[in-house]
């Protein structure tokens, strides 16, 4: 079977490509010749058929939610919980990065929970597997690996982070820097260098991208270019690094997309607002566009507990200045593993600040909603404001909550209301129709 990249590139618009230009409000044809360029890719597999969702030029910004267990809460009931939740709360995508446990049995149960496209880090259960079977994730046997991609991928990926970028001459620039303030934080990326230092070897990934290609490609899953070195502290940011494996992960993609499989470039994670758009502006002109997928980013390394905040004001940033795909960060990071009530407050801080980087992104379409929250706001019209909330169920437990003596207001300002007293003054000159 065909890939939407190969359909596209024939002429012809999928069904995947219709439904992703219904939702996005543009033609189907602008999705095709976009998709044709490696500028959308729609996560996708033959096997599983998951919800259509374009992500690139264009487009709205969308949200991935992550989820997974660790080696020390294993509770495969909860992880479909936290899927389920991430759903409802609006991520566009899931990712399921389990370490803990039975990781196919977890996988296959995400996978069957929610319509949403789910992706994965394949190399998290390769170093698994390889610790329990030789009690050393450095005896990680090539051939296991591919294998595991193709399994996993048969299960119903829609999209696979794989960190194909990372190479010898990548960790000699990690090495000439003097190492890192923050050093590694990628599980993906840290295993990787293990295994190359201990075998003396090249990446498998990197040294055989052709291969990992062709395995995604026989599915239709998104390739996602893995960002193992990405800096894990501010001053990280941006290093030689971190910019020679984006440079590898940009020629990569052209390779991929070139073969015919739809690819994804994965950014940074920790990076102070003043590199986001110069981040952005290199991956895009190096990728030749190819959609980017940044990991928050986060904005500051001093705010634990308020990490989905950090994160939100980096994801806006991110998005006004062309991110396309925001992973979501919870409030639990750099603590613990999130619960339930973590990841929906990771998302929905991530869709917030989506929304708002696609109001500058796009600001010919992307303010109208605000300005009728605006006017619906000025007159009181609670049940409007509701309507164009983006969480109305969260606005309306808020306010019933705390009930006003004159339902017309809200307990912040009662009998003080200057919306009330505003309009009396200024009921007849009124700048666009009253809701």
């Amino acid at each position: 079977m065909k890939t939407q990249i190969e359909l596209a590139r024939e002429g012809i618009i999928s069904t995947q490509m219709a439904t992703v230009a219904k939702d996005e409000g543009v033609s189907p044809e602008y999705v095709r010749q976009m998709v044709a360029e490696g500028k959308i890719v729609i996560p996708w597999n033959h096997g599983r058929k998951p919800q259509a969702v374009g992500i690139g030029k264009g487009l709205r910004t969308k949200v991935n939610a992550s989820i997974g267990t660790s080696s020390d809460i294993v509770d495969y009931e909860a992880e479909v919980r936290k899927a389920k939740a991430a759903q409802e709360s609006g991520a566009d995508t899931l990712m399921e990065l389990s370490v803990g446990g039975d990781l196919d049995r977890v996988r296959r149960e995400v996978i069957a929970a929610v319509d949403l496209p789910v992706g994965n880090v394949p190399l998290y259960q390769a170093f698994c597997e390889a610790a329990r079977k030789h009690g050393d994730p450095n005896k990680l046997d090539e051939e296991m690996l591919f294998d595991l991609i193709e399994k996993q991928c048969a299960d119903g990926m829609a999209f696979m982070a794989v960190h194909c970028g990372i190479n010898l001459y990548t960790i000699e620039r990690l090495r000439k820097q003097g190492y890192r303030y923050g050093g590694l934080v990628s599980k993906g990326g840290v295993s990787m260098v293990a295994w190359m230092l201990a075998n003396n070897r090249e990446n498998p990934l990197y040294e055989k991208f052709d291969r990992v290609v062709a395995i995604l490609k026989k599915y239709d899953t998104v390739l996602s270019l893995g960002n193992g070195l990405r800096a894990g502290a501010i001053h990280d940011s941006s290093d030689r690094a971190q910019i020679q494996e984006l440079l590898i992960n940009c020629e990569l993609s052209e390779i991929g997309r070139d073969m015919g499989c739809q690819m994804l470039v994965e950014g940074p994670g920790h990076v102070p607002l003043d590199e986001v758009e110069g981040n952005i502006q290199l991956q895009k002109r190096m990728s030749g566009g190819a959609p980017y997928y940044m990991l928050g980013p986060i904005s500051t390394d001093v705010a634990p507990g308020f990490d989905h905040i950090t994160a939100a004001i980096g994801a806006a940033q991110s998005s006004r200045f062309g991110a396309d795909l925001i992973c979501y960060i919870t409030p639990a990071e750099h603590l613990a593993l999130p619960n339930e009530e973590d990841v929906r407050q990771g998302v929905k801080a991530a869709k917030v600040a989506a929304y708002i980087g696609d109001m500058n992104k796009y600001p010919e379409k992307g303010r109208q909603r605000d300005m009728e929250m605006s006017k619906a706001r000025r007159d009181l019209n609670w049940e409007k404001q509701f309507q164009l909330a983006l969480y109305p169920e969260d606005a309306r437990a808020i306010r019933a909550s705390r009930t006003p003596e004159d339902e017309a207001t809200c307990t912040m300002c009662g009998d003080f209301c200057a919306s009330r007293g505003a309009g009396k003054l200024f009921a007849g000159d009124l700048r666009g129709d009253k809701i």
